[in-house]
């Protein structure tokens, strides 16, 4: 079977193809894959019951896949896909001052984050990493709070295409 779109998003209440609650009846086959590979918009995938997909996502335009994207539909079952927990440093400067030397130093590394607010699942103003030792190591050195945690991320990380 050949993926071709993605149908909805089973955490996304505004989906329009079908009922997100309507999937609780359903029996749910899981595409479980690391953050990576949800950037990827050809690739070969299997479900946790075995089945062998092909996904191949059309367009320049085409989005990004995220944890709970609804791949296929029949009535009696979805395949869904499921994002693997990524290692993060989630970090929390006290200050404005804090929170920029610390996205220079990481911009200058190339670091991708992303940025969440008080109305998070972290609860605080936050700037989200993959995890990297070399960054952990600094963070301590310069005293910026920060913790390490397995997070799903709302969004992949990509990696940064740079030149001088």
């Amino acid at each position: 079977m050949i993926i071709e779109a993605i149908l909805g998003n089973k955490f996304d209440p505004a989906t329009e193809t079908f009922n997100p609650a309507d999937l609780e009846k359903l029996h749910e086959e899981r595409v479980v894959l690391p953050s990576a590979q949800l950037v990827k918009r050809i690739q070969r995938v299997t479900t946790d019951h075995g089945r062998e997909l092909g996904i191949r996502l059309n367009g320049e335009n085409a989005p990004d896949l995220r944890d709970g994207d609804v791949l296929y539909l029949d009535g009696k079952d979805a395949i869904i896909i499921s994002v693997e927990h990524t290692d993060v440093l989630v970090i929390a400067p006290e200050s404005v001052k804090e929170m920029g030397v610390v996205a220079h130093n990481l911009g200058n590394r190339h670091m991708q984050a992303q940025f969440f607010g008080d109305d998070s699942d972290y609860g605080a103003q936050v700037m989200v990493l993959a995890y990297d030792h070399t960054v952990e190591d600094y963070l301590k050195h310069v005293g910026v709070p920060y913790s390490r945690r397995e997070r799903v991320m709302p969004v992949p990380f990509r990696h940064a295409e740079h030149t001088h």
